[in-house]
């Protein structure tokens, strides 16, 4: 039964670990959740539709998937398939990153919360166990969350918009347990920068290095589904 004065929020979903947990830590809270996915030309849709099982098992309002072609931009390994997924341990900021990814993503959240008239805006980002990526760090979702407030009707009316980023300060560990304790099936997402098109992960990009050792950190069982046997 929905509840007529309780927080409307969208949640950033994108198939994987952390996004996952993120919608179900935010339901926990009591927010009526609407999930936003997004098709932006990524190596592979298996991620897509990961997401939308999962925004059914854990309950969202509604669930949506914007089309985005981030390829035509190029400049990643996720966009680009002429620049291979790096597969070793990388210094600075890897090939996976996709310029400006979360600005573009938190854009379009940003329009579906004004229009749904919610206040608030999660995202999964991580800025302890996570790739380098300049777009997951605190200092720029306090900006953008200072952007929205600037830049939409509701944010000069008063109406505050409110970023916010559960996981930002937690290992990948951390987030496995909480995620466990919110009922979330890990099974049933993809992380893996190259998954194939039933879902199943490489187990050697950067996104599957840091899963694997985020269940083995937390004392708990793989559930990934691999495309070998790890």
């Amino acid at each position: 039964m929905t509840i007529a004065h309780a927080p409307i929020a969208v949640v950033l979903l994108s198939g994987g670990l952390d996004s996952a947990t993120t919608l179900a830590l935010a339901k926990s809270q009591g927010y009526l959740c609407h999930a936003i996915s997004f098709n932006y030309g990524q190596r592979h849709a298996a991620e897509l539709a990961a997401a939308k099982r999962l925004a059914q098992t854990l309950g969202a309002e509604s669930y949506r998937v914007v089309n985005i072609d981030l390829a035509q931009m190029g400049g990643s390994a996720l966009t680009d398939d002429s620049i291979p997924v790096p597969e070793t341990a990388t210094t600075g900021i890897p090939l996976t990153y996709v310029p400006a990814r979360n600005t573009v993503f938190l854009s379009y959240a940003l329009a579906l919360a004004e229009v749904l008239e919610a206040q608030h805006i999660f995202i999964g980002v991580n800025a302890v166990d996570y790739s380098g990526y300049p777009d997951c760090r605190p200092e720029f979702i306090a900006a953008f969350e200072q952007l929205a407030n600037l830049a939409t009707r509701s944010g000069v009316e008063g109406k505050a918009f409110h970023i916010h980023a559960p996981l930002q300060h937690l290992s990948k560990a951390q987030i496995v347990q909480l995620g466990t304790e919110l009922g979330v099936d890990f099974s049933q997402t993809v992380s893996c920068y190259q998954a194939d098109d039933s879902g199943k992960a490489c187990g050697r990009c950067d996104a599957c290095r840091l899963r694997r050792e985020g269940f083995l950190q937390a004392g708990l069982k793989d559930v990934t589904l691999y495309q070998t046997s790890m």
